[in-house]
């Protein structure tokens, strides 16, 4: 598995000290959520330099259920895509948007279904990954449409592309409906991209309830190989927050090719 630093790890910090910090770490990857912010050009050269990049970001819009968006979805899709071209990025994260209310869920469920195949055509042919992400309603997302594991995973299914996968956040997924191991690994066929925080708080690994030895550890033994996102907020200095984690929950996990410590 590989490891990725999230942007906001270092408060008031720009993209390329972060950058630095995900290869002072020994870490694989950033994610940088919205790229429209960004000279993507200087930011690729700056990429090549440090020697890591960008590994996802997101679209420019978040509504997959209302068919009447559905183009200027697609539009800022088109956008995203040119500038993950450019960044050398291979995923794009979506939200779905929220409940419309007074329309069936059936009908939202369809319109998703349909945009996200357009989607799919123009991921293929760039190479890309889109990756819905479920979120929780409870704490803090209200009314975010897709929130549990089994509908993501239908949705996804009857899209029918490689290049249309989910993000499995353990944090929003603990909160929605637990479960956690089993649902992470028995979707890994579906799954693109993790994303990882402790409940409650969204903090670091190891501030909460989660397992996250035994949790990474079934997640790497299901054979993923992929991206595990770091994306939470830290109750220490963050470089003393991911040493820690590097070695008290990687270590035991015993993940090759991320340094331990510095």
């Amino acid at each position: 598995m590989k490891y990725s630093l999230c942007i906001g790890a270092y408060p008031d910090k720009d993209i390329l000290y972060h950058l630095e910090k995900v290869k002072e770490h020994g870490f694989h990857g950033l994610e940088y959520y919205g790229w429209e912010q960004l000279d993507v050009d200087i930011v690729a050269k700056e990429q090549e330099r440090i020697g890591v990049g960008i590994i996802a970001t997101c679209t420019r819009y978040f509504n997959l259920v209302d068919s009447s968006k559905r183009e200027e979805y697609l539009q800022g899709l088109k956008e995203t895509i040119d500038a993950c071209d450019k960044l050398g990025t291979k995923s794009i994260i979506t939200q779905t948007g929220n409940v419309i209310e007074n329309v069936p869920r059936e009908v939202q469920q369809q319109a998703m279904v349909e945009t996200l195949k357009q989607c799919a055509f123009l991921c293929e042919e760039a190479g890309v990954t889109l990756e819905v992400e479920p979120l929780n309603g409870l704490v803090d997302h209200k009314g975010h449409f897709i929130q549990y594991s089994d509908e993501a995973v239908s949705i996804i299914d009857q899209v029918g592309s490689p290049n249309v996968r989910l993000v499995f956040d353990v944090y929003h997924q603990q909160i929605t409906e637990g479960n956690v191991i089993r649902n992470a690994t028995n979707y890994k066929d579906r799954i693109s991209h993790y994303h990882i925080a402790d409940n409650p708080g969204r903090k670091q690994p190891g501030t909460g309830e989660l397992n996250y030895v035994n949790i990474l550890r079934s997640i790497k033994e299901a054979g993923f190989d992929g991206y595990v996102g770091l994306e939470c907020g830290y109750t220490i200095d963050t470089d003393i927050a991911l040493n820690e984690f590097k070695k008290n929950i990687l270590q035991k996990v015993e993940l090759p090719g991320v340094e331990v410590s510095r």
